[in-house]
């Protein structure tokens, strides 16, 4: 893999995006021995993988979870160095939750460049780390990450996120002021990262997942892009800003979505009773969830740059929206929900479903409860019905 020099540019006073960037290398030793320390994270390790100690002998416990950090982090003392650690995990993940994994379009891409790689949202950790994935195997640096704040709720998940390359995105500010500040701190982040760094940046198209599987690009995301750019340069034509940051649509398709019970119940929630009440630790668990559990097979497909023809940032989102849907991969379990639904026949593509997959799908389908399998079903139909523009955006 590509290693970039994480060494600060300038003096830490001097780092306008000292509070939202990635950690630096100089950084690293103090963000790993502050986190074999947090009690909150050895709670968390403890009821995840010593259930009963931490509830009969929460100090032994959390001392067993304090010497398995350290000894999973000794010797790291670079970015480069923890996300190589991460690395087997994330082999380990791909051998024993995927029966595929399959990689497209990248190898029409300079490997020399940096891109802004903007994609759909499905899962919280796993899109971005699907595509570290695939640039690792293909011997390319990783992606700086763009992160909600609203995920960062406890300091020791944002020192994990940063330490990962993850970057923060202003969610929670308040007011008109505070918020366009926080924005343009972002843009300019972005644009230099790409264009000073030479160093590639993953961001969702969309804040949030697409919960029921239709993907949309929001063009408010592109406005915020240009910001940095028209900031500086008042009479910069809106094309040229585009292009600048390289920007290449990516496409994720799962088979099956680890997190799909979780999402219909959110949407079944709106539906009946017109909100949804989060709780504390929910994103917590959609991340381990998604980790963890079966996807069948994933497609990851990598599109073309964007180019300076682009006039408004609605143009952009709609190419963004071709590109995603475009290279959007459907599965048999797309089709057979599709038909469950008794929805458009026309458009199952029956020849490529076989009898395990009809199996494995109604074994799936039976887990969900009943109130939820409309929810559920819709997740998988809407990407064959948006990929045929049948859907009424």
């Amino acid at each position: 893999m590509t290693q970039h020099n994480n060494a600060p540019h300038a003096d830490d006073t001097s780092d306008p995006w000292a509070d939202i960037r990635p950690y630096m290398d100089h950084e690293v030793p103090e963000v790993i021995a502050r986190l074999s320390r947090d009690t909150e994270l050895l709670d968390a390790l403890t009821r995840f993988r010593l259930p009963r100690m931490a509830k009969w002998a929460p100090p032994l416990a959390r001392a067993l979870a304090g010497h398995a950090v350290r000894r999973e982090v000794k010797g790291v003392t670079s970015v480069h160095e923890f996300q190589m650690r991460i690395a087997r995990y994330m082999e380990r993940m791909i051998r024993t939750t995927t029966t595929a994994f399959d990689v497209s379009g990248l190898d029409k891409l300079d490997e020399h460049s940096a891109y802004l790689f903007i994609g759909n949202h499905r899962d919280i950790s796993l899109d971005p780390a699907f595509v570290n994935y695939a640039l690792y195997q293909a011997g390319r640096d990783t992606v700086r990450i763009a992160i909600g704040d609203n995920l960062l709720k406890k300091p020791y998940v944002t020192d994990l996120m940063r330490l990962n390359k993850s970057f923060i995105v202003p969610r929670s500010a308040r007011g008109k002021r505070a918020m366009l500040a926080a924005y343009q701190q972002l843009s300019g982040y972005i644009r230099h990262s790409i264009t000073d760094d030479n160093h590639s940046i993953w961001m969702a198209q969309r804040e949030g997942r697409a919960k029921n599987g239709i993907d949309r690009t929001d063009p408010a995301i592109i406005k915020m892009l240009i910001m940095a750019k028209r900031l500086a340069e008042r009479d910069i034509v809106f094309g040229e800003a585009v292009a600048e940051l390289k920007l290449v649509p990516v496409s994720i398709s799962y088979e099956y979505d680890p997190c799909d019970v979780q999402k219909a119940q959110e949407l079944h929630d709106i539906a009946t009773h017109g909100r949804y009440a989060k709780s504390e630790f929910e994103d917590i668990r959609s991340i381990v969830s998604g980790i963890t559990g079966s996807k069948g097979r994933v497609q990851l497909r990598f599109g073309s740059p964007v180019g300076s023809d682009m006039e408004t940032p609605d143009e952009v989102a709609a190419e963004i929206d071709r590109q995603v849907i475009g290279g959007y991969r459907l599965f048999p379990s797309h089709y057979l929900a599709l038909e469950a639904l008794g929805e458009a026949p026309e458009l199952v593509a029956r020849k490529s479903i076989t009898r395990q997959d009809r199996e494995r799908f109604k074994a799936r389908l039976a887990e969900v409860p009943e109130a939820l399998r409309p929810h559920w079903l819709e997740q998988y139909a809407n990407p064959v019905k948006h990929k045929a523009g049948r859907l009424s955006l």
